[in-house]
């Protein structure tokens, strides 16, 4: 074997140099021979779906020329025998960031901690926002990184598709080797793909600020980019390579499944299909993801176990990060049952070491190996354009391979070298095949102890023995990956804790291994392992390893979430006080009959033959209450402020169907919210209605069919009274006004301009909205308080000919009532909110009540997450502020919001052919001592208050069996991590966040 390798270096020191031709100079002798190479008696897995025995390689320069079995090996080639040894095809990655510098972190910015950027700072023709920069190709910025290149091929991989992770539109990737070569030779294409993501990376622009900031963007650029083609009056070099990349593969990274059906509902609007980088946890929505036909790129960074020791800090776990712990190494066996094509990448490993590990969970938790290696080879290699060049080995194809021990997969198994582009980078010794023995082990804090290797394929298993005063024996997990070795055992005491090795083979004769220790109280130190002597028992056999026994997936998949969703049916609810809404009134001892999610029958002595029956006997029953303004159930933002009008922001794309405020509200009695964009800006963007279908993904949480709303605002907020710095327009109450007349006046311009037949007219979102506005398609809810600024806006509507639907929140409406009839306005109130700061100081308890008298149609709505908890008891403060008779006041929370969003033909009443939002209730609807016994969303009950005390028993047994599975990864030295608080995040009117700069800490928290 030596003469072998020796050979080899001869051959590569005179040949492989310069065996291709180059434009490049040469200084010295000039020599062009191609290294040429047969590898015989291999076995050779061409690829996943066939493998050769007894085989043979034929290797010219970067190229090979033949593969297969009982090959003549031609004159001239070096003979190299592999009997026993296996042969790959070297790894592809689709997503990596190799040869890149890493953009600088975007500065946390939005809400007055920097000075505000409105436009691009880039000098050049550039469009005017810095996060969008197609312009940006791989190909003139790689450099090749020789440290980095040699971790990624001693994982196995041979070439990569660089990414430039910054921006919303990114630029184009491009495909190369880990060959250590000049630039320009290692490139295998130089345009693989456009890339995309949500993040705006570090432009320093305002805007974007939130989630739905980033996908108006991108939507925007789309149309702006087709304007651009047909237009010639200006240059704009960023429009100009959007537009040329559409016809190139299209990949889009997100982080998260959520954002997976996000990505794939832009690429259907503008007929691209993406090839989506997800984030890992798409087995939580499996059909969801699916049914988007997406090819996927997932990343094997499972989370790490967390450290529950402590039962305080055990607590602060919740059920989603133990879940999601345990069943993130499902995800792409999920993924390859459901059929969904995906490749595998090593990007956000904390170690590419980890790469063979956690494959290998993988495929402990359903992965097939044959789907394991489509997923780093060939998938990766089709997905990009290369397949023709990587991914298998063929004839022609670029000479990337592997020599392994064994089969890849196998634990034990060892990559000896890894071939790339004709030329051997060696990983591993290939005469150090078996380490098992005893050996001194002397660990620096732990002392001298005896370290013994065990187990088939070289070594699998470890025991550590200390003699002794403090003598112990224990196991110990035992990773090797070629020369690399980990190992991970606990002594008890002297040192206390877990004690963490991790070096290489050092020498081979006798084997040494050396590298840094790291004790459980945080010192870190060095050891050294030298063999001693052969092990005297017998090594035991491979045992087939049991299945794992995982939990169940949920939905939603958080606390509260069920494995099985309820069903609809017939239900008979017997007996009850049902409250109508109606001109009956409140009927006594009646019945109502729930069938296909309508209201079928509401009376007295109802019968359905097969229905289920519930005796509401001393309860009573009322239609589903409706939240006119709420910020529940968003992500990634709630505002985007960074400028004076977003209009061409939409709620509807960012809904978060994972909110557990969904599940409390129905606790409730809430069946309807209407989630509202936040108050930073004048015109916010357009709101979303939704019915609380807990568990249903987030497209069937909307309420199908209702019209479209927009948040406007007035006041402190809009003029950034609290936070900003100033420089965004306006910041007085006399800009707010203007803004909605430039506003106004623009959309008129632009419908006039767009109804000219053959008038190329950018298509501008954010107008389109406000002319949906002129055209009584889309609906005003302006956010107010104070009298002067409601007088305000009525005179610029009536001005300008359009209409204001709803003041929500509003606390001086009874000082313009009569105005607010006359005009047709409805008043959606607090209840008894005031003096909590200066707008509101002339608030009053009875200005509900003194609305609804003047004949304004009046709701009391939430803008908190809590108080939606018991707006029924939010309705029953107008009886005691101002003796509104009882089924008005109960109307505030049910008929009169519906009204007010144009859904009063659907819900807000108990009548027949009206959808079954129904709840039950122990008492009085408007008592403090009401429940919500069963809240009914379409007829099907989301809310059980006895399944709930059965749903919290049960998850209660379940955190503690994952408790104690995270404990037993610890004790067999599994990574952890600390336990880490993750509550959902409350909205509100004037919640600020930077949904870009969020991303990024989190990807480096992880």
């Amino acid at each position: 074997m030596k003469k072998i390798l020796l050979a080899i270096g001869l051959v590569f020191s005179t040949t492989l140099m310069f065996a291709q031709q180059t434009t490049f100079p040469v200084n010295g002798s000039y020599d062009t021979r191609p290294g040429m190479f047969a590898f015989t008696n291999a076995t050779i897995v061409v690829s996943a779906n066939q493998t050769l025995t007894n085989a043979t390689l034929l290797v010219k320069g970067q190229t090979i020329q033949a593969v297969g079995a009982g090959l003549s090996v031609p004159k001239g080639y070096v003979i190299i025998d592999l009997k026993g040894k296996f042969i790959y095809p070297s790894l592809v990655d689709a997503f990596s960031s190799y040869g890149i510098t890493e953009a600088p972190a975007q500065a946390r910015g939005f809400g007055g901690q920097r000075q505000s950027i409105f436009v691009s700072t880039k000098k050049g023709a550039y469009g005017w926002n810095e996060a969008i920069r197609p312009e940006t190709y791989v190909k003139n910025i790689f450099t090749a990184d020789s440290k980095k290149a040699d971790e990624l091929r001693k994982v196995g991989f041979g070439s990569v598709n660089v990414i430039n992770r910054d921006g919303i539109a990114r630029g184009v990737s491009a495909a190369v080797t880990l060959n250590e070569d000049a630039d320009n030779s290692l490139i295998l294409k130089d345009q693989t793909a456009a890339n995309y993501s949500f993040s705006k990376g570090s432009s320093s622009n305002d805007y974007p600020t939130s989630l739905m900031g980033s996908i108006a963007l991108l939507r925007q650029t789309y149309f702006d980019s087709q304007w651009y083609s047909k237009q010639k009056e200006e240059y704009n070099i960023s429009l100009d390579e959007f537009a040329k990349q559409q016809t190139m593969p299209q990949l889009f990274e997100v982080d998260g499944w959520a954002n997976v059906l996000r990505a794939d509902k832009i690429g259907k609007e503008f007929g691209k299909k993406f090839i989506i980088k997800s984030g890992g946890d798409e087995y939580q929505r499996i059909n969801e993801v699916k049914a988007t036909g997406a090819s996927l790129i997932i990343p094997l960074a499972f989370p790490k176990a967390y450290d529950v020791e402590d039962p305080a800090e055990a607590r602060n776990v919740t059920l989603t990060q133990m879940k999601g712990w345990e069943l993130a190494p499902t995800n792409p066996a999920v993924l390859e049952k459901a059929g969904v094509k995906f490749a595998l990448t090593a990007f956000g490993l904390e170690n590419s070491r980890d790469f063979w590990t956690n494959i290998r969970t993988a495929i402990d938790n359903g992965l097939t190996e044959k789907q394991a290696l489509l997923s780093v080879t060939s998938v990766p290699a089709e997905l990009l354009g290369i397949s023709d060049k990587v991914g298998s080995l063929e004839k022609g194809k670029v000479a990337n391979f592997l020599i392994s021990s064994d089969n890849l997969f196998k634990n034990g198994n060892i990559i000896f070298e890894n071939w790339v582009q004709g030329k051997r980078f060696i990983v591993n010794k290939m005469d150090v095949s078996d380490v098992r023995g005893t050996y001194n082990l002397n660990v620096d804090g732990a002392g001298a102890l005896t370290l013994k290797i065990t187990g088939t394929g070289g070594g699998t298993t470890a025991a550590i023995e200390r003699t002794g005063v403090d003598s112990v024996k224990t196991t110990a997990t035992f990773t090797r990956n070629g020369d690399w070795v980990s190992i991970n055992f606990n002594l008890k005491k002297n040192p206390k804790g877990d004690v963490r090795l991790s070096g290489y083979i050092t020498s081979a004769n006798p084997i040494t291994i050396k590298g840094e220790a790291a004790l459980a109280d945080g010192t870190t130190g060095r050891f050294t392992a030298a063999y001693k002597e052969a092990n005297k028992e017998t090594p035991k056999k491979d045992e087939p390893k049991p299945s794992l026994a995982n939990g169940s997936v949920i939905f939603p998949f958080t606390a509260f979430g069920a494995a099985e969703l309820p069903k609809q049916e017939t239900v008979l609810i017997k007996n009850g006080t049902v409250w109508t809404n109606e001109k009956d009134g409140v009927l006594q001892n009646a019945d109502v009959l729930l069938e296909n999610g309508k209201i079928k029958a509401v009376g007295k002595n109802l019968s359905a033959g097969g229905a289920r029956v519930i005796d509401a006997t001393g309860k009573h029953i009322t239609a589903g209450i409706i939240d006119e303004h709420s910020h529940i159930a968003g992500s990634g933002g709630i505002n985007e402020g960074a400028q004076s009008v977003s209009a061409e922001v939409r709620i509807a794309d960012i809904i978060n169907s994972e909110d557990v405020n969904i599940y409390r509200q129905l606790a409730g009695g809430v069946t309807t919210s209407h989630i509202l964009h936040g108050s930073a800006n004048p015109v916010g963007g357009q709101s979303q209605l939704i019915k609380l279908r807990w568990g249903k993904s987030p497209e069937e949480l909307k309420f199908a069919g209702a019209d479209g709303f927009i948040k406007f605002a007035l006041g402190e907020n809009v003029k950034q009274s609290n936070f900003g710095t100033g420089a965004r327009f306006p910041v007085t109450r006399m800009g707010v006004e203007q803004t909605f007349v430039d506003e106004f006046t623009r959309a008129k311009e632009y419908a006039k301009a767009i109804s000219v037949k053959g008038n190329n007219v950018r298509r501008d979102l954010e107008l389109d909205a406000i002319v949906e506005i002129l055209n009584n398609k889309r609906f005003i809810t302006c956010h107010s308080y104070v009298q002067s600024e409601i007088n305000m806006l009525i005179h610029v509507a009536d001005s300008l000919g359009f209409k204001i639907n709803t003041f929500t929140h509003i606390l001086e409406g009874y000082k313009v009532a009569d105005k607010m009839k006359a005009h047709g306005i409805a008043g959606s109130t607090f209840s008894d909110w005031w003096a909590y700061k200066n707008e509101v100081a002339e608030a009053i308890p009875y200005n509900g009540k003194i609305m609804h008298n003047v004949g304004v149609t009046t709701a009391f709505n939430s803008d908190d997450a809590e108080m939606a908890r018991h707006l029924n008891q939010e309705a029953g403060k107008s009886v005691l502020y101002g003796n509104v008779p009882e089924e008005d006041a109960l109307k505030f929370v049910t008929l009169n919001p519906a009204k007010m969003l144009h859904i009063d033909d659907k819900v807000g009443s108990l009548k027949a052919g009206k959808d079954a939002d129904v709840v039950i209730w122990t008492a009085n609807p408007l008592s403090i001592y009401a429940k919500a016994e069963k809240t009914f969303v379409d007829g099907i009950a989301y809310w059980d208050i006895d399944k709930d005390a059965q749903i919290m028993k049960s998850q209660q047994t379940e955190k503690a069996r994952l408790i104690q599975k995270m404990l037993e990864s610890k004790s067999k030295g599994g990574k952890m991590q600390r336990p880490m608080g993750d509550a959902p995040r409350l909205y509100n009117c004037e919640t600020l966040e930077n949904y870009s700069a969020e991303l990024t800490e989190k990807e480096h928290a992880h």
